[in-house]
């Protein structure tokens, strides 16, 4: 799979902030691949990127519309349709990775096949895996989990490998979602994959290595949210991770699209994903907290990560304001 760059990045309709959160990804790790977003009239997000219109990003030389925008369930919207049909027209491909493939909406599928264009569904995998083995494999692995979806997992493991390669230290990003895979390049997009799979398909994208090298496994979902905690579970036995790092959002009061649902305290979702990442590799330990505080005060910020890194002897840390290198020092010492 060879998606061209440069992008444009289409928000369409995004309800907020975080439903652009693919588009949000590569713009932070790949600015330089991005000539600028695309947005419908009532999109609510913003990557402080150029606003363009699809003509306007064909001829900053955009190669592939990038549809960086999910909602509920993964579907292509159809107010999509029409600016995925300009951008064709315009001499783009067209990226996504939703839930339905690009392939299965009919006028996209035979615009793609009039034109000679090609469409990327990345969450769809290409390939088939074998069922997990468990067995233990050379190398040593990160797995990024968390107290909800959509708290920074991704941000997290790709600021730890930056961190690890700065400091020479050998080290894969290892994607395992739609956004990871963009700006990664490769990698397995779990939640596609056949339930009995998952674990095996994590095997397969982490294998063994020299004993020194680091995989980052991005993380999905969490073990406390009812409609994903069956694809963390599979990440988490595929992984046979020898170090985790918890993700949180500080200021969410429920699971995200889950009103009923509260957020598990950072304990007791350090405690069910150590029980079951032992299943695998009994000598598993966190090494760090990473906080997504971009929505609280400065100070209030620095007394919790403080808070946090007393109560449980670990570094705590806003990964974007702060940094990794306190994690990083950690993983040395395994």
């Amino acid at each position: 799979m060879q998606i061209e760059r440069p992008y444009a990045l289409f928000l369409g309709d995004a309800p907020d902030q975080l439903a652009a959160k693919t588009a949000g990804g590569i713009a932070t790790w790949r600015p330089e691949w991005c000539v600028g977003q695309i947005r419908l009239p009532d999109c609510k997000a913003d990557l402080g990127l150029a606003d363009m219109t699809v003509a306007e990003a064909a001829a900053k030389g955009a190669k592939t519309l990038i549809v960086g925008v999910a909602n509920r369930g993964g579907v292509i919207g159809g107010a999509w349709l029409k600016t995925i049909l300009e951008a064709m027209d315009l001499g783009m491909d067209v990226a996504a990775g939703l839930h339905q493939r690009l392939a299965d909406v009919p006028e996209i599928k035979a615009h793609a096949d009039k034109l000679g264009r090609q469409l990327f569904d990345v969450r769809h995998p290409t390939q088939e895996f074998a069922v997990a083995s468990g067995k233990p494999r050379t190398g040593k692995r990160l797995l990024a989990v968390g107290t909800d979806c959509s708290v920074g997992k991704m941000y997290t493991a790709l600021a730890i490998e930056k961190e690890m390669k700065a400091q020479g230290m050998k080290v894969d990003f290892r994607a395992t979602g739609q956004t990871g895979i963009f700006i990664a390049g490769s990698g397995v997009s779990v939640d596609a994959v056949v339930a009995d799979f998952i674990s095996g398909a994590v095997e397969w994208l982490s294998p063994a290595n020299d004993p020194d090298h680091w995989d980052i496994v991005e993380g999905q979902g969490s073990l406390f949210h009812a409609s994903y905690a069956g694809v963390s579970l599979g990440l988490i036995h595929g992984a046979q991770a020898d170090a985790l790092v918890l993700c949180h959002d500080p200021v969410r009061d429920h699971m995200r699209g889950l009103p009923e649902y509260q957020l598990p305290d950072i304990k007791s979702c350090m405690d069910l994903n150590l029980v079951h990442a032992r299943l695998v590799n009994p000598e598993v330990r966190f090494v760090g907290i990473c906080l997504n505080t971009s929505a609280m005060k400065p100070e209030a910020a620095a007394t919790m990560k403080a808070e946090l890194s007393k109560a449980f002897g670990l570094p705590c840390v806003d990964p974007l304001k702060d940094g990794v290198a306190p994690i990083v020092a950690e993983l040395a010492k395994i």
